[in-house]
């Protein structure tokens, strides 16, 4: 039996999501289906974590046992003809038995795109969260700073999560300027149904003026519920990379 590491991408914009579900596309689903044609047997992927409808991925991890003897590179090269041009399998790689996509893996990179126009960018408009307002990017820096080290995220949690440790490690959390886009990276040993989202909702708000660093620290220390707060648009996350060796030594 061989264990099929595959590093794929994905445009969500038409899917209900990574997981499958009964009468709905999701990734899970097509990717199975067109699997068991390549290995010509049942194949069940394991994924490194869900990804919500609406919702990206540059560098998804999943794996799969299976008894064919296809070789990686031809999984890579005849996927380009079975899969939908919105899912690509951008790497597969055999790995020793017991590897697993999500339980093997040590911490993982989410980005997230906010364009700030005037009027709406139609071609954007599934990949970004769109804002007629600017935003204080140094503001917005100052408060994501204080997601560093290792935290109780609680508050960050959306209800409807599975039942998992709230503690999480962030090792990396800033914005950047790229091109006529903000881009919000965030790297930790974990995240929190809609962890992200919720994160990326408050420090708009610290970018708009509606809220300061100390309101954003009050956040971050408190129990849910305990103050507004609301997942940020599906469209504008991306999973961006899940890496299997621990964080470097800075």
């Amino acid at each position: 039996m061989r264990t099929i590491k595959l590093v794929v991408a994905y445009d969500g914009s038409c899917y209900h999501g990574y997981q499958k579900q009964k009468d709905y596309d999701t990734i899970q689903s097509i990717l199975e289906e067109k699997l068991a044609l390549l290995c010509g047997e049942r194949v069940s992927i394991a994924g490194s974590g869900r990804t919500d409808a609406g919702v990206h991925a540059l560098g998804q991890t999943v794996t799969f046992t299976t008894n064919g003897r296809i070789p990686c590179a031809n999984i890579v090269r005849a996927s380009r003809s079975l899969l939908p041009r919105d899912i690509v399998v951008l790497s597969a790689e055999e790995m020793p038995e017991g590897f697993h996509a999500r339980f093997s893996a040590c911490w993982k990179v989410y980005q997230y795109r906010v364009l700030c126009c005037a009027f709406a960018n139609p071609f954007r408009v599934r990949y970004t969260w769109q804002l007629a307002n600017e935003l204080n990017l140094v503001a917005m820096n100052e408060a994501a700073a204080l997601l560093l080290g290792t935290h109780d995220f609680s508050a960050f949690r959306s209800s409807g999560s599975v039942d998992s440790s709230p503690i999480k490690t962030i090792y990396a959390a800033a914005w950047h300027k790229e091109g006529s886009e903000l881009v919000f990276r965030i790297a930790g040993d974990g995240f929190l149904y809609h962890m992200v989202r919720n994160i990326v909702w408050s420090l708009v708000q610290v970018g708009l003026g509606r809220r300061t660093k100390e309101d954003f620290a009050a956040e971050l220390r408190a129990k849910r519920c305990e103050f507004l707060n609301e997942p940020a648009p599906a469209e504008g996350l991306y999973l961006e990379e899940v890496c299997y060796k621990p964080y470097p030594e800075r």
